[in-house]
């Protein structure tokens, strides 16, 4: 009878109309994404200050200045860090958003990260910042898997392309605001502390102001229906049709038939089953691969900048302009995420930032770099907002979150160990060594696109069939 009750409820949640009612829990979602990738971007930004104090020198990196790599990357270590700790995140701990709830553990993960990255702003040697950014970094995985899988139940067949260009619009938002903190305050010492510490403190305490708002978020019905809690989706679901109703002021119309969820034991084991072994395969190698080019052009565009013959501090300058232009790709998708298939989406993105970083790494002229700069920002971040609503599509509610977790962790991991190789790469290479490096992950991440199914229209019932 579960199984029946839980395919009624996503029924009516996917025939509800665009409202103001469904787009305030997008926004109040994405509200809690804001201080994750202010925490994520902020390492680009902050990396000029960050070595200028000295804090990434072998001295500084205590054990891990004699492993000859990292002694070599000096700030690759605080990249690596950062994706270490969400590969823990995503991998070992992406499953507890399926066992505790996605409500749950948005708010709490939220508070793991804030709580360490304030400790990390005070650490006063490269082996504690590398620490503490680590163990930060576990709390900011799991609330990226949980606000993918969280938008992806809540929203409509018809509108959840869209969900996601709307949540990433708003994420990126904080991008230039980051950039811009970082270019005014260089070389000050507010409040007696280094510039790029108070970048970092800003993010920490604004997270704040989701923990207010987390109570107007419900838990996903999805959820609680698979749980066997059908009286409390019942009322959430009922409350939402009431709000949309007197909103719109027209009755809903009557619930198209939705397959029930085909059982299955919920377990991590399960992603590996026939029926997702291909998917799970498909998007862990993709993850991969995506994330070498989109973290790898912004954790070190200052640096790279400077590597183009930028001086230091005008390359912040420039990169806070690039920078502007995060939230306009997600902001463009608005218009076709829906209209167009997801997997066009993203092949779309990733093959233009390849002929894009080619073109970088060959220019000079300040005027170019930045053009370059915001063509491969607009094009990442329309893959990045395809690829995080399509992986959330393609399986069922009982493992969402764990299978996102899953692979996405490769993500995590993969970028930890590029952040490595890029500091390696332009210390040997320069910048077209780099451009090498991304190029080629472009193309392995289309190959991988190109073997996966379509999703567009369909709801989350009948792609997970």
């Amino acid at each position: 009878m579960s199984q029946e009750k839980a395919a009624e409820i996503a029924a009516r949640l996917d025939r509800l109309p665009p409202s103001r009612t469904i787009w305030t829990m997008v926004i109040l979602i994405s509200l809690g994404g804001v201080f994750e990738f202010y925490d994520l971007f902020f390492t680009g930004y902050v990396a000029p200050g960050m070595t200028q104090s000295g804090l990434f020198k072998p001295e500084s990196l205590g054990f891990l200045a004699s492993l000859q790599p990292l002694a070599v990357s000096g700030f690759g270590t605080f990249v690596f860090a950062t994706f270490a700790g969400l590969w823990v995140g995503t991998l070992v701990f992406g499953y507890v958003a399926d066992q505790f709830g996605r409500r749950m553990i948005f708010t709490w993960s939220l508070i793991w990260y804030m709580v360490c990255t304030i400790i990390m702003a005070f650490q006063t040697s490269g082996l504690g910042l590398d620490i503490w950014r680590f163990i930060a970094g576990i709390g900011i995985g799991v609330e990226l898997v949980t606000i993918d899988t969280y938008i992806s139940e809540l929203i409509s067949s018809q509108q959840r392309g869209r969900a996601y260009a709307v949540n990433q619009f708003i994420t990126f938002c904080v991008v230039p605001v980051v950039a811009f903190l970082a270019f005014a305050l260089k070389g000050t010492r507010p409040l007696g502390l280094d510039y790029w510490r108070v970048v970092i403190l800003i993010g920490s305490v604004g997270a704040i102001v989701v923990w207010i708002l987390r109570r107007h978020i419900p838990e996903s019905p999805r959820w609680l229906a698979r749980h066997g809690r059908i009286d409390e989706a019942e009322r959430i679901v009922a409350d939402i049709e009431r709000r949309v109703v007197a909103e719109k002021g027209i009755p809903l119309a009557a619930p198209q038939a939705v397959m029930p969820e085909s059982k299955g034991a919920g377990t991590l084991g399960e992603i590996f089953a026939p029926q997702y072994r291909r998917r799970t395969i498909i998007l862990s190698i993709f993850n991969m691969a995506q994330v070498i080019g989109f973290y790898g052009f912004a954790a070190w565009v200052p640096t790279l900048l400077i590597h183009r013959g930028i001086h230091v501090t005008a390359s912040l300058g420039y990169a806070f302009v690039i920078a502007i232009a995060n939230p306009f790709g997600p902001l463009l998708g608005t218009w076709f995420a829906d209209r167009v298939e997801r997997k066009v989406q993203i092949i779309g993105g990733l093959l233009t930032m390849a002929v894009v970083i080619a073109l970088f790494s060959q220019a000079s002229e300040p005027w170019l770099l930045i053009a370059l700069g915001v063509l491969f920002t607009l094009s990442s971040n329309i893959m990045s907002y395809a690829y995080h609503g399509y992986q959330a599509e393609l399986y069922p509610t009982r493992v969402r979150a764990r299978a996102i977790g899953f692979v996405y962790s490769w993500s995590r991991i993969s970028a930890a160990f590029a952040g490595l190789a890029i500091g390696i790469l332009l210390h040997g290479y320069g910048v077209p060594g780099v451009a090498v490096f991304i190029g080629i992950s472009m193309l392995v991440a289309v190959c991988m696109i190109l073997l996966g199914p379509p999703t567009r229209g369909l709801s989350l019932e009948a792609i997970s069939h």
